[in-house]
């Protein structure tokens, strides 16, 4: 990986740079993510702001943010749900397309997961678009392989997404 890229957790002060990201994403991949762009854009900048406060100090969540050469150039979010099983998840991935072949998507993903990890995961889920082909590929990649699960997708419930999982050892710092 490139040694101008860099991922830090979101700081509470950057609500801007969050609602940057994510207009962005939504323009560049409407089909990938649980939202519209319209959604994103007629939200109050509050909205943002309280979520970049919430995802820079919630041990239940968090929001990575991707920098190359210092500026934002994409995201990833990661949460342990509400379930009796605590499951770990990764979410709205999204790196700019410019900065694609610097495998900024692959250091999201593991920095995410070692935050997950970290928290006392085990394995890693994602929730991916069938039809997004890309994104499938991606995670294959990164180790991540079918977890049982296939449903339709909340907004386009005539599309439908697959669970995919990865195991990561508790704790740790890199998946396995």
């Amino acid at each position: 990986m490139s040694s101008s890229l860099t991922v830090r957790r979101i700081a509470a002060d950057q609500g801007a740079t969050l609602r940057e990201l994510r207009t962005a994403s939504l323009r560049d991949a409407p089909y990938a993510f649980d939202e519209t762009l319209e959604e994103a854009l007629s939200e109050k900048a509050e909205t943002f702001d309280a979520a970049a406060a919430r995802y820079a100090e919630s041990e239940a969540a968090a929001t990575f943010i991707l920098y190359t050469e210092g500026h934002p150039a994409g995201l990833i979010g990661a949460y342990f749900d509400e379930t009796p099983e605590h499951k770990a998840f990764v979410c709205a991935l999204w790196v700019a397309p410019a900065v694609r072949h610097l495998r900024g998507g692959e250091l999201l993903v593991n920095t995410a997961s070692v935050w997950l990890a970290e928290g006392g995961a085990s394995e890693i889920h994602a929730w991916i678009a069938d039809a997004n082909r890309n994104a499938m590929r991606f995670y294959s990649a990164l180790g991540f392989g079918p977890g049982g699960e296939h449903q339709p997708i909340a907004r386009v419930p005539q599309e439908w997404q697959t669970l995919l999982v990865r195991s990561v050892k508790p704790g740790h710092t890199a998946p396995h």
